[in-house]
């Protein structure tokens, strides 16, 4: 199947679709599945615009009301995963995922309302209870989506061309700390075959050989891609062609582990501020292990009628955005989700945002939102993770995304994109455009993280900096497809523009699609 796999949206839904359809034009034929990967940006209306983790200024409405409102319907089935920049309010109605409009998918979060501005951060951390479920599965995962890199990845993939294109990384890279140590346990732990991810707004490929575990056991290999940004000539946007079995079925379904496992630790469910530890074997839990067995699996597919089919049970639960007829003051409310509490009524597990509203009502766990940014308190009521991911770019600092804490403007310190001018944006041709990265030679993470000249992947670099040379996937089939970049009404200069820190140009109210962030 054909699937295109997009980095940060940023509520440019227009621009991606508009993107894919001339890419449907160029290419063999049309795309079976979009997947986002964060920071997409749901946003409904004006209330949803106060809850995303953003400065006040750069709350503005982008693309995706059209779709919610039914003013548009997505071209493609889309499916999507939170980033750091969500309408917080909106995807936490859906804790275990759901449509947010038809044919959008999301990937399920929670939190509650009203947020203050400690929440309104938390809605993205990672939680070790969902790192804890998700190293319950056992069976082969096919694609994983992450918002942030797996810490350490950038080690097996051309290292010295992304710290050209993003000289700012040097010190996290030597240092180890450049992505998130919970997806980085998840890499090792879960060994998917692909792995996708954005949120640093650079694009890089690298291909991670793991260790099997057993003799005679075959090693398995995850090929990484991260994404960009939603801009002109930008690699945003990536087609790639997946095994599927032809005889699946074309509408979603539930996975039958993974409803297993959520079912097995819905006691472990804890929407408290209190800091607890997940159960493991050290003679102080009864129990330990909550992976998915034959007999659970049958259990719980006897109790959804052996149907598991995800049901096109899209609802409005909030009024849309009016272009004509704005609501600065808008309320913001918490509401209970239909579709969310259809799931948990048919697998007979907790609706999240029911615990959290009678929490709410009987302890007061959520305080009063406020507009303030620099409120650096963390009594937000999450379940909080044992990992480090408590900033405003998750584990990541980067030059290129806005800082919750930033002052109305910003330094005169720029970012140069040099090697962004080596890769043409989409446009008609009779002729494939040469992919501008590819998958790395398979490496071995070194002893030592100190970038030198020769500290990089023996890979073939062009006189435009390109690496050569691919990586094919199991049925032989070059991975290394044609990039995809948002449309442009202008050529590109003759000498690339410099480029502004912290997205500005993304939440800016502005039509000019050459603005850059």
């Amino acid at each position: 199947m054909r699937v295109a796999v997009a980095g940060c949206c940023h509520g440019e839904l227009d621009k991606i679709y508009e993107t894919l359809a001339l890419a449907e034009r160029r290419g063999p034929g049309p795309v079976d599945l979009l997947l986002c990967c964060g920071d997409f940006q749901a946003v409904r209306n004006e209330a949803d615009l106060r809850c995303m983790a953003v400065p006040p200024k750069y709350r503005h409405m982008q693309t995706f009301y059209r779709y919610y409102s039914g003013e548009k319907k997505a071209p493609v089935l889309t499916l999507f995963i939170g980033g750091n920049h969500e309408a917080s309010n909106h995807l936490q109605e859906l804790p275990y995922g759901g449509w947010v409009a038809p044919n959008i998918y999301y990937l399920g979060h929670f939190e509650c309302p009203p947020y203050n501005s400690s929440t309104i951060r938390s809605i993205y951390h990672v939680r070790n209870i969902e790192v804890y479920k998700l190293k319950q599965l056992k069976q082969p995962i096919d694609i994983f989506l992450s918002h942030d890199w797996p810490r350490s990845i950038y080690h097996y993939g051309n290292k010295k061309q992304l710290l050209k294109t993003k000289s700012f990384f040097r010190q996290e890279v030597e240092n180890n700390t450049l992505g998130s140590p919970a997806a980085s346990e998840l890499l090792e732990h879960l060994k998917p075959t692909y792995w996708f991810s954005a949120h640093l707004h650079v694009k890089f490929a690298a291909l991670m050989q793991h260790q099997a575990k057993d003799k005679g056991q075959t090693a398995r290999a995850t090929k990484f891609l991260a994404l960009d940004k939603c801009l002109p000539h930008r690699d945003f946007l990536q087609i790639l062609e997946i095994e599927h079995d032809p005889s699946a079925p074309d509408y979603l379904e539930y996975d039958i582990e993974w409803l297993t496992i959520l079912r097995a630790t819905d006691d472990l469910i804890n929407v408290t501020g209190h800091l607890w530890n997940m159960p493991e074997n050290n003679g102080l839990h009864a129990r330990w292990d909550y992976s998915a067995t034959e007999e659970s699996m049958k259990e719980v597919l006897e109790k959804l009628n052996h149907d598991l089919k995800v049901p096109c049970n899209f609802s409005v639960t909030a009024a849309c955005y009016d272009p004509s007829k704005p609501q600065t003051q808008m309320q913001l409310i918490h509401r209970i989700n239909p579709q969310t509490t259809e799931f948990c009524a048919q697998l007979g597990i907790t609706d999240i945002n029911v615990r959290l509203q009678k929490s709410k009502e009987e302890h007061h766990v959520c305080g009063e939102y406020e507009e303030q940014d620099d409120v650096e308190s963390n009594d937000s009521g999450e379940d909080r993770s044992e990992y480090n991911t408590d900033t405003s770019a998750l584990s990541s600092i980067n030059p290129d995304e806005i800082m919750l804490d930033e002052e109305e403007e910003d330094e005169d310190s720029i970012v140069s994109a040099h090697s962004d001018m080596n890769t043409p944006s989409v446009e008609p041709s009779d002729q494939a455009s040469e992919f501008s990265a590819s998958f790395s030679d398979v490496r071995i993470l070194p002893g030592s993280m100190i970038v030198s000249s020769d500290d990089t992947v023996d890979s073939t670099v062009d006189r435009e900096g390109k690496p050569g040379g691919t990586v094919e996937s199991g049925n032989g089939e070059d991975l290394t497809k044609v990039p995809l970049k948002r449309l442009s009404d202008e050529h590109e200069p003759e000498q690339r523009k410099k480029i502004k820190r912290r997205n500005q140009a993304i939440y800016a109210a502005v039509d000019d699609d050459d603005d850059a962030a």
